[in-house]
């Protein structure tokens, strides 16, 4: 620590993160009026929080994509970023947490949260990122602190190690005693908590639990092993280092209890925070980043403002960025920085240029991507993290309700995306759909509000179309024949067509077995492509493939003969052909695999019988304790909707992958609605 008080450590970035409805946001809120950078906490119910401020995560009163405030502390720049808890707005916080120097995650004595929580420690694992749990709600608690450690230790592979035991008195808990300081604190609403002398009962309890803390850090330091065996008392310090050391090496995840809401124990969670976290440094070592004069960032989250235009959020990892510098990333030039930021939730105000360790928001870089690394030295700087969204689970096809403003919707999508990385555009040429994938139902749901709300389109969604296809059971010999005379040259094409069946995922063959030259062999690539046009929509309505035709014979006119008219020839020899071929509906099925809790197993299988799923396999989920994996075939029809019902059977955290296999009859009285379907679709 530095003689004036400052902290060598410089700015801190911290990622709030945890289940969904943890108290995240409000953690937030209480950090900050804790710090003086607001004059009075909100509340999320009352829609006066920093983060949460976006009209979309006002009404749905829930996160939806991260939140960036900076703060000082004891002379210290923090930066927090609140992050969303749902597993659908998962890619916020895996984009942020790369940069950060540590994570608080926020938590609650609430077992059906367990595997939400296992979820979100085990991206900081996989990271290495030191990380703290605040047990929030303590207040509501029905259970002893002890008993939640062993409901909450299944779901982290570091040890939970408890820092603070509460005080009670009348069955409520009234302060706390902080384990490593061994003193005593009573909780006062909304300002610092007062230290009570430590005695009588409260004493006993902090002795033994101490104990217990003290035995689990020295499972990985022998001095200390020693020191507890000759009963000798080991120096404060030392127990800190120990702490901040084995927190650093993911050995331990030290545990602080409080109440967000009245900013119980956010001091000393601040104080952890100031005392055992590490800085830019170690971070900017963990990920490959060079210490010296040349600038690196990494790009948390991009915004599109209203009136500023592209907002880039930033971590400096080395350097300076100020405005002016140009920035390039690994695949292109970013641009060149037009304002630099500090942030406050959506309130921003210009300030100098930020060092290393600053988080800040750079304006007008217009090719910046979220998790991309920026640099401006001489050689480009690698990336210094991949983080690839999950894959899609659902979709929504959308459309402009006005035709003119399918440009402004495009428009839309494109900053969306830019923004949302795990949201994913695709234009369906064959149905002419524009089909938008995301990670379920609330996730497609803001991106629509925002279409409407931020954009000004308005828009129409509904089910994207299923790829079926159909095929032909018969064969048969048909002549397709064109003749059309209306003054001048006339057309002429005549072609006799041999169609049959091929097997399933077969395709399309053709062939020409034509003697004596009775099609000009410059004309048969025309009735090729005429056969091509004509197996586009079949008697069903669908594509029609695995079939394979032949040209065996025909006729020409040296006049009136052409392309065109032998192109013609062939689809009508399709056309007429492919209703007497005996035609059959074929449905795409795709091999699905579902990860889930194992409690949840069951219904997961009940859930796949119920939409026509053939179950290959299940197993346990390798690395992943408590979990399995069930494989299974299913139609791409019953997929649409499938997410929805695997996260209600699976309090949240269930998800799938799902690839296609092969195409399958589908006869009965399913195939006629679906064909009922198509032909009314088509008559409007």
């Amino acid at each position: 620590m530095a003689d004036n008080g400052a902290n060598p450590r410089g700015p801190r970035c911290i990622a709030l993160v945890g289940p969904f409805q943890s108290g995240k946001t409000t953690l937030l809120e209480a950090l900050l009026a804790r710090t003086n950078a607001i004059q009075r906490q909100g509340t999320v119910d009352a829609g006066t929080t920093v983060g949460d401020a976006s009209k979309e995560a006002r009404h749905h009163k829930m996160s939806v994509e991260v939140t960036v405030a900076t703060t000082r502390f004891m002379g210290d720049d923090y930066t927090f970023l609140d992050c969303p808890g749902s597993v659908e707005f998962v890619h916020e916080m895996r984009a942020a947490l790369p940069a950060v120097d540590a994570a608080v995650v926020v938590c609650e004595a609430d077992e059906r949260k367990v595997s939400q929580l296992q979820l979100v420690l085990r991206e900081l694992e996989d990271l290495k990122i030191p990380r703290f749990l605040f047990l929030n709600k303590i207040d509501k608690a029905d259970r002893r602190v002890r008993e939640t450690l062993k409901l909450l230790q299944p779901a982290s592979r570091a040890r939970l190690l408890l820092r603070q035991i509460p005080i009670w008195k009348n069955e409520i808990i009234t302060g706390f005693v902080d384990l490593a300081l061994e003193r005593a604190f009573v909780y006062r609403e909304h300002v610092p908590s007062e230290v009570v002398p430590l005695d009588g009962e409260d004493l006993s309890r902090e002795k033994e639990a101490r104990f217990t803390m003290l035995e689990t850090l020295a499972d990985h330091d022998d001095e200390l092993m020693e020191q507890l065996l000759e009963d000798i008392p080991p120096p404060r310090d030392k127990v800190f280092d120990d702490l901040a050391k084995e927190q650093r090496d993911g050995l331990i995840c030290p545990v602080l209890i409080g109440v967000a809401t009245r900013t119980n124990g956010v001091l000393r969670l601040l104080k952890a925070l100031r005392h055992e976290t590490h800085g830019v440094a170690e971070t900017a070592k963990r990920l490959g980043v060079k210490s010296g004069n040349d600038p690196v960032a990494y790009v948390i989250k991009t915004f599109h403002t209203a009136h500023g235009g592209k907002l880039s959020v930033a971590r400096v990892l080395a350097g300076q960025v100020g405005d002016g510098t140009t920035l390039n990333s690994p695949a292109a030039e970013a641009g060149r920085v037009s304002g630099v930021l500090k942030l406050v939730g959506q309130v921003t105000e210009k300030r100098g240029p930020a060092m290393a360790g600053e988080t800040v928001g750079l304006g007008k870089l217009d090719h910046a991507k979220t998790g991309e690394t920026l640099s401006a030295g001489k050689k480009v700087h690698p990336p210094v993290a991949e983080v690839a969204p999950f894959a899609p689970v659902l979709a929504l096809a959308i459309s402009a309700k006005d035709r003119k403003d399918d440009v402004k919707l495009g428009l839309a999508f494109t900053k969306l995306v830019d923004e949302d990385p795990s949201l994913s555009v695709h234009h369906n040429p064959e149905t002419h759909e524009i089909v938008v994938w995301g990670q379920g139902e609330m996730h497609l749901r803001v991106a629509t509000e925002r279409l409407a709300d931020r954009f000004g389109v308005a828009i129409e969604r509904r089910t994207p179309s299923v790829g079926y296809r159909e095929t032909i059971r018969k064969s048969i010999t048909q002549r397709g024949r064109h003749k059309k005379q209306s003054g001048g040259h006339g057309q002429f094409g005549d072609v006799v067509l041999d169609i049959k069946p091929l097997p399933r995922s077969a395709g399309f063959a053709f062939e020409e077995k034509i003697t004596g030259g009775v099609v000009p062999r410059n004309y048969i690539p025309s009735v090729e492509e005429g056969v091509i046009d004509g197996l586009k929509h079949g008697p069903l309505g669908f594509p029609v493939v695995d079939v394979a035709v032949a040209l065996t014979d025909g006729s020409y006119h040296a006049v009136d003969s052409s392309d065109m008219a032998f192109r013609i020839a062939g689809r009508i020899g399709v056309v007429e052909a492919l209703p007497q071929c005996s035609p059959v509906l074929l449905e795409p099925i795709h091999t699905v695999e579902i990860v889930c809790p194992s409690e949840a197993t069951a219904k997961i299988n009940s859930i796949l019988s119920g939409r026509r799923g053939q179950i290959l396999s299940f197993d346990t989920r390798e690395g992943w304790a408590g979990w399995d994996v069930v494989r299974a075939k299913m139609p791409e029809s019953e997929i649409g909707d499938l997410i929805i019902e695997v996260r209600s059977a699976t309090a949240g955290v269930g998800s799938f992958t799902f690839k296609f296999d092969h195409m399958a009859e589908l006869t009965g009285k399913q195939a006629d609605q679906i064909v009922a379907a198509r032909r009314a679709a088509a008559a409007e």
